[in-house]
């Protein structure tokens, strides 16, 4: 028996709340698809992973055209790390590396567990939320807001700058009109709001935060100021929509599977281990790209140089080849070899936090809140299918918390 082709992969069609049937039939039968749109998508886990490490794949051009008229917008992206090649890649990656460090993001723990108790304990005041905004959004933007040694009382502020610049971030988003104005007004602002941090930091050295760390570490990696404020920037970015959707998917994973749940609250030390599981089962980054340098093969396609690759994360994450039963959540499986996080050289730097994060707020929760429950409200997904996760989970606490 055949397996019949599907017709050309367009995003568009992928329904998303379950993008992993339409995964599935094009790993199966087309795994090194030519598109609607000329991309290659890339559907196994063996050829992710093949191209991820492959230094003839190469980030390319910034997959958002954004109108010259936004030039705080285009510098900051511009500066972006996730947008860069070697060998400035290299030095700026050395940077965050030897900045923010494992000794880093273990400090931050403490105050990560009160932050997560707090949103925690007042979602518990409520008999019924919206998780994502009372506690998966807000949650990494203070995180972050930690990390970078911002302010309490500028946090409110922080939080809708963080939410004006995803106007121009997303990548199948329904965007407002005026999202390129509101995004380029969000940059300008953070941009003028860094480089007086880094002012104020100079003026009195103090390598109290990662901002001061940073500023610490460029004279050795030649960062200027335009490195330093867009990596500010990216971090803010990067670590928000992503922890958000792994807060938010992974409770929904558990949600749909109560054996695994009952195991997990039987057994919290299992938590560690299911993070792993809940990344590769429903990743929170769905897709991301390279460029082919040159002509390459990958599986039975010759992918000519100048092609846009598209690797798709959430397929890779399923491919049965490497992990069998791959629709089954299972947290005890050894799911390391997942491709949550990246591979190779643009593995996510800010995995270890977002490990921190999602490992003590989950905890929080199921420890807090033992009656929480999914409400009769549909969840709904965010029109993006890169950046995966609802923007809208209405659940039950199951009215108020239990004594700790």
């Amino acid at each position: 028996m055949t397996t019949r082709t599907p017709g050309p992969f367009r995003t568009a069609d992928v329904p998303l709340m379950d993008p992993y049937s339409s995964y599935r039939r094009y790993r199966e039968s087309d795994p090194v698809h030519l598109g609607a749109n000329g991309s290659f998508y890339v559907f196994r886990h063996s050829d992710v992973v093949r191209v991820l490490a492959d230094r003839r794949y190469v980030r390319g051009p910034h997959p958002v055209r954004i109108p010259p008229d936004c030039p705080h917008l285009r510098r900051t992206t511009a500066n972006w790390m996730v947008f860069m090649d070697p060998p400035r890649h290299t030095r700026v990656r050395t940077l965050v590396a030897r900045s923010f460090t494992p000794r880093i993001v273990e400090g931050l723990r403490p105050r990560i567990r009160r932050l997560a108790a707090s949103l925690v304990t007042a979602l518990g005041e409520e008999d019924e939320a919206d998780l994502v905004d009372r506690l998966a959004a807000p949650f990494p933007l203070l995180v972050i807001s930690e990390l970078l040694g911002v302010r309490h009382e500028e946090r409110t502020w922080f939080r809708a700058r963080a939410l004006d610049l995803q106007q121009a971030t997303g990548s199948r988003v329904a965007r407002r009109a005026d999202g390129f104005a509101v995004a380029e007004a969000a940059a300008r602002e953070l941009d003028a709001y860094f480089r007086a941090e880094l002012a104020r930091r100079r003026a009195r050295p103090a390598r109290t935060d990662l901002i001061g760390a940073m500023l610490e570490h460029s004279e050795a990696t030649s960062a200027d100021d335009d490195t330093l404020v867009g990596t500010f920037i990216h971090l803010l970015t990067a670590g928000h929509e992503t922890t958000t959707h792994l807060l938010s998917k992974g409770l929904l994973a558990l949600f749909a599977h109560p054996g695994q749940l009952a195991a997990l609250r039987a057994r919290p030390a299992l938590m560690v281990n299911a993070l792993e599981e809940l990344v590769r089962y429903d990743s929170p980054v769905q897709m991301i790209t390279r460029w082919a340098a040159e002509d390459t093969r990958v599986g039975e396609r010759t992918i000519p140089g100048g092609s846009r690759v598209v690797l798709v994360l959430g397929s890779a994450n399923r491919d049965p080849e490497q992990f069998p039963d791959p629709d089954r959540l299972d947290i005890t499986r050894h799911a390391l070899r997942h491709s949550g996080f990246g591979f190779g050289s643009h593995y996510c730097l800010g995995a270890p936090l977002a490990r921190a994060e999602a490992e003590i707020c989950l905890t929080e929760l199921l420890h807090r809140l033992p009656r929480l429950a999914l409400s009769d409200e549909p969840v709904h997904y965010g029109d993006d299918l890169v950046f995966h996760g609802p923007d809208r989970m209405m659940v039950r606490t199951g009215c108020g918390l239990d004594p700790l």
